[in-house]
């Protein structure tokens, strides 16, 4: 028996980083949301590394907070350190890296959803979600509590029936020992819902008191911080130390000795880990030739003595944990505070989903996160903001809200995971992205700020700041595309001064900054007229400048993909009725269900002839009606 506790616009299940950016995606739209947590002190809680952003997840951190999202306003506040990776290479793979207090980190994100208007916490456990005729109806905690809603997120993350794997040792647990999500799988069972098993891990804790730093390298953050959020301008704060090591011969053989103990090599995981992240055993069996990896050992916040050992995720049994730890240089005499271990959990097949992350057999049910297959904190919350802000839609019986690849990395995520799925823990990379020099995270807020004003989740003081950022450099481009340097003998001295070819006839100064060895910040001594901008919108007209060239072709490629992006399916297509489809079209076709000809254009199994005649097919329906 149940009784009735509430009712709600929206449940979203999970306090994690989907559930955060979900929640507060739903209640800044105006939408009256419930967040059901299994543990309150858990909202989120990094089981992992202590870090937001990195190679790619950076730029989906900006976009984040471009439409609205508050990871990149919460790491800003809670940074300890902050790089900016890839800077040897174009401004494209740029990825801002931030070390941030992990303690301080999940008060302050809990703070902001206690405090979010439309907004109610609760803690407890979801028994059952309440489905009739594939329709949401409600949810069913394990009290007995009910609640009505139109929609329900789930963001349960690696909770779902998930189990902790130390060498034999192998129990029923949440990371970190909390408790895991024991009863949904089978409510997505029932419904027909297709279940996976995949394996994340996380390395050992270390006492900070007991590394012996002259033996480690030092790994300082950059002199200016660049924030994650396009809402700051700066961030001025006393930077803490990162630090590297090695491992060597004699921390191989001892994995390579009790290789027969991991659970990954004799069976015991079942479930398939990330490709991209390799456990420590994984690292010295596959890759035999090398000497050594690198360890980077990384504080977890300002007021703990526990350090990260990122590169070092292992499930081998705690005594060879603790014996191969002791063999790296630094690390000889280290006290382990947390055991490393494995983590198997129950994940869906995202090729039931829509590009709106509802599932396409039921009605109002959305997911995302690490549920959807995916590793890492940035990926989650991305999906979390994109499953709120449909949810949230849904809700109010509005049109959904789609990012395509060529909109984002965010529709880079999305797309990969509707049309191929995922066999394995998904990552976003730079070379995931087919248009990544127009998807920088430098201009995350041109591209997304006003399509997240538009569905009404930006706010006006967010708005504001873009229209007068984008504003500012338009007008500085015109200006600069306008005025002639001419071939004086002044100019050529300065010219020369900067060690570039003197003029011989007049030409503008946009024109002047494509030159190799020149850019916006060197020919100022050319500029006297111009006004003092801020570094972001220099950065931004630099950029465009330098790079028009390349920026224009992937325009162009750009119209290709979006007329076919625009050339939309029937809902209710027979493909089974289409004559000339091959076989494996028809099926992939069918389970995908794809809205657009671009769309089943990147189906893995359909191939472009199929693509003419699905196109041939459409346009003769439509001379038919």
């Amino acid at each position: 028996m149940y009784y009735l506790r509430g009712e709600f616009e929206v449940i979203v299940i999970g306090g994690g980083h989907a559930g955060i950016e979900a929640s507060l995606a739903c209640a800044r739209m105006g939408i009256k949301t419930l967040l059901v947590t299994l543990n309150l002190d858990s909202i989120g809680f990094m089981p992992c590394n202590p870090s937001i952003g990195g190679t790619a997840k950076g730029h989906l951190v900006k976009e984040i907070d471009a439409l609205g999202g508050q990871m990149g306003l919460t790491a800003d506040e809670c940074v300890i350190q902050g790089r900016m990776l890839n800077t040897s290479k174009g401004p494209a793979v740029h990825s801002l890296r931030f070390q941030v207090d992990k303690l301080k980190y999940q008060k302050f994100m809990k703070n902001i959803l206690e405090n979010q208007e439309n907004l109610t916490l609760i803690q407890g456990e979801v028994k059952e979600i309440h489905i009739e005729n594939r329709v949401v109806k409600g949810i069913i905690l394990t009290t007995g509590g009910y609640f009505k809603t139109n929609a329900v997120v789930v963001c349960t993350g690696v909770y779902l029936n998930s189990k902790v794997i130390i060498g034999e040792n192998i129990f029923d647990s949440g990371p970190n020992g909390l408790s895991n999500s024991k009863f949904l799988t089978k409510t997505f069972l029932d419904l027909g819902v297709s279940i996976r098993r995949f394996k994340t891990g996380t390395p050992a804790r270390i006492n900070k008191q007991s590394v012996d730093f002259s033996k480690v390298e030092k790994q300082e953050g950059d002199i200016d911080i660049t924030p994650f959020s396009f809402l700051n301008k700066a961030l001025k704060i006393d930077q803490v130390e990162c630090y590297l090591t090695y491992t060597n011969e004699k921390t191989h053989n001892i994995i390579k000795n009790n290789i027969d103990k991991s659970p990954m090599y004799n069976g015991s995981i079942k479930g398939i880990g990330p490709r991209y992240c390799p456990s420590i055993e994984d690292k010295i069996m596959r890759f035999g030739d090398k000497s050594r990896h690198q360890i980077f050992i990384e504080p977890e916040g300002l007021h703990t003595s526990e350090m990260y050992l990122q590169g070092m995720s292992s499930s081998l049994p705690e005594n060879i944990q603790i014996d191969m730890i002791k063999t790296i240089s630094g690390l000889e005499n280290v006290e382990i505070m947390r055991t490393g271990y494995a983590i198997e959990y129950d994940v869906f097949d995202t090729q039931e989903l829509k590009l709106t992350l509802e599932f396409k057999n039921i009605k109002g049910l959305f997911s995302a996160g690490q549920i959807n297959g995916t590793s890492g904190y940035e990926e989650a919350a991305s999906q979390g903001l994109i499953a709120g802000i449909n949810a949230a839609l849904y809700s109010k019986k509005k049109e959904p809200f789609i990012l395509d690849r060529s909109d984002a990395y965010i529709g880079v995520l999305i797309d990969d995971l509707i049309n191929k799925g995922t066999d394995e823990p998904y990552r976003i990379m730079t070379s995931r992205a087919e248009y990544r020099l127009l998807l920088r995270q430098d201009n995350a807020d041109l591209r997304l700020t006003q399509k997240g004003y538009d569905i009404g989740i930006v706010d006006e003081k967010r708005y504001k700041i873009y229209k007068d950022k984008k504003n500012k450099i338009d007008n500085e481009i015109i200006r600069i595309k306008n005025l002639i340097i001419n071939n004086s003998n002044t100019t050529n001295k300065i010219l020369e001064s900067i060690n570039s070819v003197p003029l011989k006839k007049p030409i503008t100064l946009y024109e002047l900054i494509k030159r190799t060895e020149l850019d916006y910040y060197k020919v100022k001594l050319l500029d006297e007229a111009r006004m003092e901008l801020d570094p972001d919108i220099c950065n931004q007209i630099n950029i465009i400048s330098k790079y028009e060239g390349y920026i224009e072709k992937q325009k162009d490629e750009v119209k290709g993909f979006k007329k076919m992006e625009n050339k939309l399916i029937p809902e209710k297509i027979n493909y089974n009725d289409i004559k000339g489809l091959r076989l494996e079209a028809i099926q992939k076709l069918n389970k995908i269900k794809p809205r657009s000809l671009g769309q089943a254009l990147r189906i893995p199994g359909v191939s472009c002839a199929d693509i003419t005649v699905l196109m041939l097919y459409i346009e003769a329906l439509k001379r038919s009606n």
